[in-house]
């Protein structure tokens, strides 16, 4: 009896299969490439500093709290009590509006907010992500200044995103928290400049209000 011989069928041809290591290196490139793309550039350094978007409505904090002295919490009046820090609502507008420049066509988004009941859609700015937990009272009751985060709004016409706020930042901040610790008082004082050595002011406060900020998982993701 005769051996039948047997018969292949391939789907594609044999020259293909020196593809296949070429297919695997470029796969590999390729996810290399998006990790550091989704590294640089997706990381906060990137994406958030620097970040100023135009507002509704052309408010200087160089005018209202360089120039006029407006405190921080007039208009962000929840920083002292609450996890997040209000934006304030057309009503604290208008407390000084309804008889200042009452004709601005640069206040149309407030007057309009006011006559409607509709809020001003203001832009966030510093915006961390939803899965990010921060809670403001905890940081200005115990001497943190708006500067720390902030940067000088003081100055600022436009403000902008100065700190990348990344959990890196964040931790740096938790680990060496006398680089940034003031008396609580002069927290939204943003012009504020210690009259001794920094470190030796931010040890005594750590040491006189038992500041000891945890650096596990569960502050900051709940």
């Amino acid at each position: 009896m005769m051996e039948e011989k047997s018969h292949h069928h391939y789907l594609f041809p044999k020259w293909t299969n020196i593809l296949r290591p070429a297919v695997a290196l470029g796969a590999l490139g390729g996810l290399a490439y998006v990790v550091v793309i989704v590294w640089f550039g997706f990381s906060p350094k990137t994406t958030d500093v620097g970040y100023q978007p135009e507002q509704p409505v052309p408010y200087s904090h160089a005018l209202h709290v360089g120039q006029l002295g407006i405190d921080c919490r007039y208009c962000h009046n929840t920083v002292e009590r609450a996890a997040f820090a209000a934006i304030p609502p057309t009503q604290t507008c208008m407390n000084c509006h309804s008889m200042i420049r009452k004709t601005s066509e640069k206040l149309t988004p407030v007057f309009t907010s006011y006559a409607t009941g509709m809020p001003v859609e203001w832009i966030k700015i510093h915006d961390l992500p939803d899965y990010v937990y921060f809670n403001h009272s905890a940081h200005v009751r115990r001497g943190v200044g708006c500067v720390s985060c902030h940067g000088r709004i003081d100055t600022m016409e436009v403000v902008r995103q100065v700190e990348p706020l990344s959990m890196g930042w964040c931790l740096n901040c938790h680990r060496n928290p006398e680089k940034y610790l003031r008396p609580p008082e002069f927290v939204t004082q943003l012009d504020w400049v210690p009259e001794e050595d920094q470190l030796v002011l931010g040890r005594r406060l750590r040491e006189t209000y038992n500041i000891n900020p945890p650096q596990d998982c569960y502050t900051c993701h709940r």
